[in-house]
């Protein structure tokens, strides 16, 4: 009735004029970037996990969906969103069987609008829930890009709201899948604060940095590479455990050269130093996650080593490599015995051909590259 709306409209206006009253007698704000910074993100103290003592060999895809598995079996308040992913397990498979043992509340099949579902997300952790969304496709998030960079990522900075959401993110070329279903969008949202950034390379760190990630009450991109779904194999622990982001990991240790790299580049690069027996030469870190970057470990390899060679499958232009290289340069100039050399694909959209996506990825260069760099 017309006299309900006014009393609406009157309520509305002594609510927002108490609020005003309330901050106009507040001191004035004091600028500590210290506490700034601090606001970016809710505080999450993170308890490292084992696991069972039993392991089971798993591919990536797999990895995966062991880790929403123990993660849902966890946390009842956890809901699974995306486009076919309850009954049809997703276009990947990931979550084959979870609507079957979890049930269609927690594991809901959603529209193709990926603004609404991060917004849901977003709605469901200011209600107290978590949630993983799935991207169909990497790229597809383009079309959810104010949700992710203006709404997740700023919330606990503007009003101490966390987002408690992971978005999974299929990405990665090598498929011959063409322009719109292989791109590298990791850095589109490295320059953002708020965002965390993972990009796991096996189906143990798979697991273990998913599960990390649920955990942490912070927005998540976890980006996955289509490619290493069911082209990797290794024994995962059972059971629940977790992998602390912002860790790199060491995966070979030599004195000569520090390669820094990660996803489906840390196949590659393994294959190459194999190969070519330079297993005493490299120190191979992988990023494992991207925001926050682990800068300790790399300044401690390149302290030992003296060359740096960073390896990503994104576009050479803007890349996070290009940051990365720009910290050493900045912090470790004095260490250094070459100049800091990035390896990156072509700066074009993915071919879909087979042979003009293979010229188009960095793979082919490796070794050239590592010979250079060694013969400085």
């Amino acid at each position: 009735t017309d006299s309900t709306i006014e009393k609406i409209k009157i309520d509305l206006r002594l609510e927002i004029e108490r609020a005003w009253d309330a901050m106009e007698i507040e001191p004035d704000t004091d600028a500590n970037l210290e506490e700034e910074l601090a606001d970016v993100f809710a505080s999450h103290t993170p308890v490292h996990s084992n696991g069972l003592p039993s392991k089971t060999t798993l591919r990536f895809v797999d990895a995966i969906k062991s880790a929403m598995d123990e993660a849902m079996n966890k946390f009842p308040n956890l809901v699974l969103m995306g486009q076919d992913i309850a009954e049809y397990g997703g276009v990947f498979k990931a979550s084959e069987g979870l609507v079957e043992k979890y049930g269609k509340e927690r594991v809901r099949n959603t529209p193709i609008c990926e603004s609404a579902v991060i917004g849901s997300a977003l709605g469901l952790s200011i209600k107290g829930y978590k949630s993983i969304v799935e991207m169909q496709f990497a790229d597809f998030i383009s079309c959810g890009f104010n949700q992710v960079v203006n709404n997740l990522a700023k919330n606990h900075y503007r009003w101490g709201q966390n987002a408690d959401v992971v978005i999974r993110m299929p990405t990665g070329a090598g498929s011959g899948a063409g322009p719109f279903h292989s791109q590298s969008t990791e850095a589109w949202f490295f320059h953002v604060p708020g965002l965390k950034i993972v990009y796991p390379s096996s189906p143990k760190s798979a697991k273990g940095l998913l599960l990390a990630a649920i955990e942490d009450p912070n927005p998540v991109l976890f980006f996955e590479h289509k490619s290493l779904y069911r082209t990797v194999s290794e024994e995962v622990p059972d059971g629940y455990f977790t992998y602390p982001l912002g860790k790199a990991n060491v995966l070979n240790e030599g004195g000569k050269l520090s390669i820094i790299t990660y996803g489906m580049s840390v196949s590659w690069t393994l294959d190459c130093i194999k190969t070519n027996q330079l297993e005493n030469d490299i120190d191979l870190i992988d990023l494992q996650t991207l925001s926050p970057i682990d800068f300790e470990t790399i300044s401690t390899s390149i302290k030992k080593t003296g060359k740096a060679l960073l390896i990503t499958e994104d576009t050479h232009t803007g890349s996070i490599m290009a940051e990365i290289a720009s910290q050493i340069n900045e912090n470790l100039f004095k260490y250094l015995d070459a100049p800091v050399v990035r390896l990156s694909s072509a700066d074009l959209p993915v071919p879909f051909n087979s042979k003009l996506e293979n010229a188009f990825l960095p793979k082919k260069s490796i070794l050239e590259r590592i010979q250079e760099i060694l013969a400085y």
